[in-house]
């Protein structure tokens, strides 16, 4: 039994760090609208990626984030091809609009770069590949 609560705070460890990183990056103080923001992205990409990618993108997510990653996923309503940034940043505002310290552009480009802190380069450039060229520059390379 101890060995399974190991994996347990080893996985609410990873979260809280990327947390952590990204409220670092905000400058946000509230950990619940950190979190929010970096679901809201999260869950944004996935809505981009075509169904492999976006398994070998969440095997690398820690635990925790990546059950919010799947969290409310329906397959028949994914994936997206159309968006241009300007929709991609309408979608995540969608959810996060009231949170007071939101800045826009600046926070998503937080959230990319706390990613490219904690997945491998050659997943980001992966994720990144499948995404309208608008988007791809967007998100900085890793």
């Amino acid at each position: 039994m101890s060995r399974m609560i190991h994996v347990f705070e080893r996985t609410n460890h990873e979260a809280h760090e990327w947390v952590n990183d990204l409220a670092g990056r905000t400058g946000w103080t509230n950990e619940r609208e950190v979190l929010r923001l970096l679901r809201s992205v999260l869950c944004t990409i996935r809505d981009h990626l075509p169904v492999n990618e976006m398994a070998q993108f969440s095997a690398q997510l820690p635990l925790i984030l990546r059950g919010m990653f799947f969290e409310g996923w329906q397959p028949k309503n994914t994936t997206v091809h159309e968006r241009h940034l300007a929709e991609f940043i309408a979608t995540i505002e969608e959810t996060i609009s009231e949170v007071l310290d939101y800045r826009g552009e600046a926070d998503i480009a937080a959230v990319f770069k706390t990613i490219n802190a904690h997945i491998s380069r050659g997943e980001v450039e992966d994720v990144r590949a499948c995404f309208p060229q608008e988007l791809r520059e967007f998100w900085p390379a890793p």
